[in-house]
């Protein structure tokens, strides 16, 4: 009985620690910060950097470049994606007549279809890559989901190809696919705000693959910036 509700207890704490890591990411990304988001050990394995894409400025792109080194990507709510008439990569490559169609990756090895769209500049942009522009096409496709015709918006104000690849969320979110897109955006969800950020792989310098999760907890707890573990979101969102 006392091992039973020793369990018990330590379980009701470890939940409770969890919704104060959980509350701690909302509150951040309510304010335009970074919070850090693990998929799984079993998936991906990466940490990514993540910021609702209403807030991005230069310097969160600058951070991103400096202290993830990954692709940086905006990832955009499923719904949004076909108000926009965007369609998966894949997609767009199997309905087109290029003839290497052995080309067009299935699923990655990891076990998921890669969720790319297009790689979009937004028309005010320069080259695409500064920080600067890639702020600008982040944020300014962050607003179009507030606008009445969506389509005709995106349409006229992005160019493609462009520097910043868009990232249609699966349908279901969490509950059809459990990669960092659906996770950002979860997130955005909860924390009521529009449902498009911005994420970026976290790379090591040293070991020249992902950043292990000791040290991007260490750099979460040296830079004030909380780390979400997937597997504790999915246990939140109540997805099996």
């Amino acid at each position: 009985m006392v091992i039973t509700n020793f369990i018990v207890n330590f379980i009701i704490r470890l939940a409770s620690f969890f919704l104060m890591s959980l509350e701690s990411a909302l509150q951040s990304l309510k304010r335009g910060e970074f919070v850090l988001l693990f998929d799984s050990a079993g998936r991906e394995n990466e940490i990514d950097m993540v910021v609702a894409a209403e807030f991005v400025t230069p310097e969160h792109v600058a951070r991103m470049r400096q202290y993830a080194g990954g692709l940086l990507c905006i990832a955009i709510d499923n719904n949004f994606a076909t108000s926009l008439e965007l369609q998966y990569m894949h997609e767009i490559l199997s309905d087109s007549s290029i003839s290497n169609k052995e080309m067009i990756m299935g699923l990655a090895p990891y076990g998921d279809r890669p969720t790319f769209s297009l790689p979009v500049n937004h028309y005010q942009t320069y080259t695409g890559i500064t920080d600067k522009d890639r702020a600008l096409t982040i944020s300014e496709m962050a607003k179009i989901f507030n606008v009445e015709n969506k389509q005709k918006k995106f349409a006229s104000s992005f160019k493609t190809p462009g520097h910043v690849p868009l990232l249609i969320a699966s349908k279901g979110l969490l509950a059809a696919r459990q990669g960092h897109t659906e996770m950002s955006v979860y997130l955005a969800q909860v924390a009521g705000l529009t449902p498009v950020t911005a994420i970026c792989e976290m790379m090591d310098a040293e070991t020249y693959a992902a950043l292990s999760v000791d040290k991007a907890e260490k750099f979460g707890k040296q830079n004030g910036i909380p780390l979400i573990d997937g597997k504790e979101l999915l246990e939140y969102a109540k997805v099996n």
